[in-house]
This record gives structure tokens, C-alpha cells and sequence, in this order.
């Protein structure tokens, strides 16, 4: 079984992926790994993929897509993956279905994980960090048990991403917008686009996702 999954950036979604692969035995292929890898590898795709990227340049769809298909010839992703980061644009949507038909897949479900953008601005904004152990916070979901100290390592210094900010928030998800809102209409066509409420608590959205992919509900 072949899941893509669509989401805004702090929307979820990676975590929800985790679980599915947990449950269902899938492979999550993240295009951002997939890339380090290929290039790693020194395969003939990593190797064109390297050029492009030494020459500042952003890696074609072409590329990408081979990425994709070398990494499904390998035999941990024949029970099915999880596409995550691609395809992003109607163009590359259907080159990925070609792609998949070439090799007798198909997608079975893309699902769209649905997040307010002012929710998604106050989850992102919120976010700090303890840099000596790593250990995650929010300032609202979820502070330190003690003000000022990491409850895991006992640091009292916290950092704060420089991209968490409203204004850069707000450019990544009008970017996401654009680019997301025509692959809706052409997998709603196809039969099988889903959406999820992910405003909700994380585990309601694991149920939500795993009925769908069981089959018991279709949005």
C-alpha cells in the first residue's frame, strides 16, 4: 500500500507518518533523505543529483523521480511507502503516477492532514529547545516543569529556531498553499483523496488516518 501524505508545515504530519509505519510496516521516503542519500551512494542518480546541487542549482523532478525509483526497486518497501515532501506540484504528481505505473504500484490513499494557519503559526512561533540535550518545548503546550530549567538535562539555557518566526511562517505556508492546492482536485478525481482534522488531539488523528487506510472511512 502506497500513502501520500499532504500537510502544512507544523501541521503533524511527520509524526502521524511514524505511526503508520509503525503499524503497517511502510517506509516513509522523506525526498530531503532520499537525496542525501542517492548522493552518499555515488549512484549514476546521485551522481547528477551531486552536479546540480554543487552548481547551486535545484534538483529537476527528473532526478528526483529516479530517486524515487531506484529506491522502490529495494525489497523494504514492498509492503508500501509513505510519500512525504514530494510530489509538491501538479507536474511532478503525475510524473510520479507514471512512474508508479511503470513498476505496477499505484497510489492507494492521499491524505490531506488539515491545520488552521493561525493554529499552525502559534504551534510553530512557540517552539524552544534545550541545545545541550535537545530536549523540545512549547510555550504553551508544553513548558518546563520548573521555569527556566530543561526537565531533561537540567540546562537553563533555551534556543529558539531563526525561521520560527510569524512573518517566515506565514511565507512557508501561502508557499504550501500554492503549491498543494491543485494536486486536491486532481487525487479527488482519481477517487482517492482523504482529509483529516489535524487541529485535533494527535492521537484522534491516528485513528482518524488509520480508519482510512483500513478502509472503514473515507473523507
Amino acid at each position: 500500500m502506497n500513502i501520500l501524505l499532504l500537510g502544512p508545515p507544523g501541521g503533524g504530519k511527520g509524526t502521524q507518518a511514524k505511526r503508520l509505519m509503525d503499524k503497517y510496516g511502510l517506509i516513509q521516503l522523506s525526498t530531503g533523505d532520499m537525496l542525501r542519500a542517492a548522493v552518499a551512494s555515488g549512484s549514476e542518480i546521485g551522481r547528477k543529483a551531486k552536479a546540480v546541487m554543487d552548481a547551486g542549482q535545484l534538483v529537476s523532478d527528473d532526478i528526483v523521480i529516479g530517486i524515487i525509483d531506484d529506491r522502490l526497486d529495494q525489497p523494504d518497501t514492498k509492503a508500501g511507502v509513505i510519500f512525504d515532501g514530494f510530489p509538491r506540484t501538479l507536474a511532478q504528481a503525475e510524473s510520479l503516477d507514471a512512474m508508479l505505473s511503470r513498476k505496477s504500484r499505484r497510489l492507494a490513499h492521499a491524505i490531506e492532514v488539515q491545520v488552521p494557519d493561525a493554529l499552525l503559526i502559534e504551534r510553530i512561533t512557540g517552539r524552544f529547545s534545550c541545545p545541550k540535550c535537545g530536549a523540545g518545548y512549547h510555550d504553551k503546550y508544553q513548558q518546563t516543569a520548573k521555569p527556566g530549567v530543561c526537565d531533561s538535562c537540567g540546562g537553563h539555557e533555551f534556543t529558539r529556531r531563526a525561521d520560527d518566526t510569524a512573518e517566515t511562517v506565514t511565507k512557508r505556508l501561502a508557499a504550501y498553499h500554492a503549491q498543494t492546492q491543485p494536486l486536491l482536485p486532481y487525487y479527488q478525481k482519481k477517487g482517492i483523496l482523504s482529509v483529516v482534522d489535524g487541529a485535533v488531539e494527535i492521537s484522534e488523528v491516528t485513528r482518524a488516518l488509520e480508519a482510512i487506510v483500513d478502509g472503514k472511512k473515507f473523507g
